[in-house]
């Protein structure tokens, strides 16, 4: 957690002398291709036969690519590649799993969404940025037993963007079993806060 503090002040310090190199403000009528980079904190679970006793509490990195896809409406397409911690510190396993005592479902994931945003306009340089849209995700870390590894979901929220700064809260819910045990069935989900740049 020391280390996700200091990186959030890092990159809000250098905030300043990103954004030299940008266009110096926000506009949906302008903005046709973006990059940012994102850091926050995910705190997620997982339901089913096997769930979360002990929900965990991670860090989210990523770099994040944005197309707008129509000129008539401040639409944008968003992806990039995401490395999050999810899962849960300890598992309520079932009881025809033997020695369930100590498992844990720590899951270290490469996530990449797909989202397709609208832009609402507030003032000069500000925006909020409503989002929906599927992400699939391959644990690459972590304790995965009893757990499989990949996961396909959708995600949704919103983000507010002041000049090149930005923010967003966001939900994520599994729709593929990751239960890794017959006659189970699982599904992960998660809250997202996330701050960062686009360029």
């Amino acid at each position: 957690m020391k280390k996700l503090i200091f990186a959030i002040v890092a990159l809000f310090a250098a905030a300043p002398s990103f954004a030299q190199f940008s266009s110096g403000g926000f506009s949906l009528d302008e903005e046709h291709l973006y990059w940012g980079m994102r850091i926050g904190v995910s705190f997620g679970g997982i339901g089913g036969d096997i769930e979360s006793d002990e929900g965990r509490t991670g860090m989210t990195l990523a770099g994040v690519v944005g197309l707008r896809v129509t000129e008539n409406a401040p639409v944008f397409l968003e992806s990039g590649l995401y490395y999050t911690q999810r899962g849960a510190n300890k598992l309520n396993l079932p009881s025809s799993i033997q020695n369930p005592a100590k498992a844990e479902g720590h899951l270290n994931y490469f996530e990449v969404p797909v989202l397709m945003k609208y832009g609402f306009s507030l003032e000069d340089n500000v925006a909020i940025l409503p989002f929906i849209g599927p992400y699939f995700s391959m644990a690459v870390a972590g304790d995965t037993k009893y757990l499989k590894r990949p996961e396909m979901g959708f995600k949704l929220g919103s983000g507010v963007e002041w000049n090149n700064l930005y923010a967003e809260l966001a939900y994520q819910f599994g729709v593929t079993n990751i239960a890794d045990v017959n006659g189970c069935s699982s599904h992960g989900h998660a809250l997202n806060i996330n701050i960062g740049i686009n360029f």
